[in-house]
């Protein structure tokens, strides 16, 4: 993998509901390599043009059908991480090292029944087969590795309104 590669923008979501659980989703795999660390928060690209937070709020629709929400808090900075030489080399053709992420704490105002991860809003494939509402300080031990020092800057930037 090329040092010189860019991340790929992108937006992460963290969506907590009144108690103050976060939303997580096990990612969908043909292989389970990763199996202990399938879950992650709503995640996702940010098209050419696009504000970090309208994507936010499009790619959480396009993966869980939520639309119900209020924002809380954006992060003061992005966050990025390199995918490990296999998988960036496999994902989006080569063309990044990782993703470079803005994330964003929003409030689930709606009924649990809106959350649709088998068939999400707008034109998106599933990216989830289960989601569960999990405490914030657990984060960190389910998402893959190298993905896990964003989370915990998340944490540090969320993790006064999980309280």
């Amino acid at each position: 993998m090329s040092e010189f590669l860019d991340y790929r923008p992108c937006v992460g979501i963290m969506l907590l509901n009144r108690e103050g659980l976060v939303f997580i989703g096990r990612r969908r795999h043909r292989r389970r390599e990763h199996f202990d660390f399938d879950w992650q928060m709503p995640q996702g690209g940010i098209d050419p043009g696009e504000a970090a937070y309208d994507a936010a709020v499009r790619e959480l629709f396009e993966e869980t059908n939520v639309s119900s929400t209020k924002l809380l808090a954006e992060a003061p900075a992005w966050y990025s991480y390199d995918l490990p030489a296999e998988s960036a080399r496999a994902s989006w053709r080569g063309r990044y090292r990782g993703q470079r992420q803005k994330w964003f704490a929003l409030r689930f105002e709606g009924d649990e029944s809106e959350i649709d991860i088998h068939t999400p809003g707008g034109d998106a494939h599933p990216e989830f087969d289960a989601w569960r509402w999990e405490r914030i300080e657990r984060l960190p031990q389910l998402i893959v590795p190298f993905k896990r020092e964003v989370y915990e800057s998340v944490i540090r930037d969320f993790g006064h309104l999980a309280e």
